[in-house]
């Protein structure tokens, strides 16, 4: 199984790089990236997982009704995609389930960060999927940890795909520096040997980030993205539908996991 999943946040992320931007535009960019992802998913018709926090889920009401009318499945990314406390584990559960009305079982920490296994228990989730079992210089150190799900304090782990052996990651900025061929090669045999692959992305990336003195990103940041990370998601779709790569929600997933 495909679990492909988006997390979806007030788009804070020039902040990293010296740069303001004003809180409603971090919706509107968030909100424009999150149609463009549910308008291809539509097309495509691919179910998929959407990690938001609470303080995007409460300015786009009308995207989380669509979100889950269309059978996606909604998981929570924290109440704040900068600020994090253990308590907004379970606030943000019970808020995005008073949004929404569905039940919320899965939580991804804000930029992949370590998070307390037992206060996520605590909090009543049934999976994390907040760890990139991978290095990469001042982010993550994670060589240590399965590349595939586990089980830790009753909560079921999933981390983020990497291919076998060499871990390299199959995270966005993978997919917009690779070439593609590149990156479905990596991603085939991830699939082959682990059976899912777990890929995730963010709405902004499927808005224009070219203006420097805007956003202040880097290159690799700014590669690929609006139209051409549009076109080459709905590429990436394409070819996996041809392979017969089933595509689910991690609710899905898990089902499948204790079925067998």
């Amino acid at each position: 199984m495909v679990l492909l999943s988006f997390d979806i946040e007030e788009f804070d992320m020039p902040f990293e790089y010296g740069k303001d931007i004003v809180f409603e535009d971090q919706i509107a960019i968030s909100r424009a990236g999150t149609i463009a992802i549910l308008d291809i998913l539509d097309k495509y018709k691919v179910k998929a997982t959407f990690f938001c926090t609470v303080t995007f889920a409460e300015n786009i009401p009308d995207l989380i009704k669509r979100i889950t009318k269309t059978g996606h499945e909604l998981a929570s990314h924290g109440y704040y995609h900068s600020d994090f406390k253990p308590e907004h584990l379970l606030q943000s559960k019970l808020k995005l389930e008073e949004l929404s009305g569905k039940e919320i079982t899965g939580y991804r920490m804000a930029r992949m960060m370590p998070v307390d296994e037992s206060e996520i228990e605590k909090a009543g989730y049934t999976y994390n999927t907040s760890i990139n079992p991978t290095y990469l210089p001042g982010r993550y150190n994670n060589f240590n940890v399965s590349r595939t799900h586990f089980i830790k304090n009753n909560v079921l782990q999933i981390p983020a795909s990497v291919s076998p052996l060499i871990r390299f990651p199959l995270f966005w900025l993978s997919f917009h520096n690779l070439p593609l061929g590149i990156y479905k090669t990596l991603a085939s045999w991830t699939y082959k040997k682990d059976k899912y692959l777990n890929i995730y992305f963010h709405p902004w990336e499927f808005t224009d980030l070219e203006d420097f003195d805007r956003f202040g990103f880097p290159g690799y940041v700014r590669k690929n993205t609006g139209t051409k990370m549009v076109k080459r998601m709905e590429e990436l779709i394409s070819w996996m539908k041809a392979k017969n790569y089933p595509f689910g929600t991690f609710q899905e997933f898990i089902r499948t996991i204790y079925a067998n």
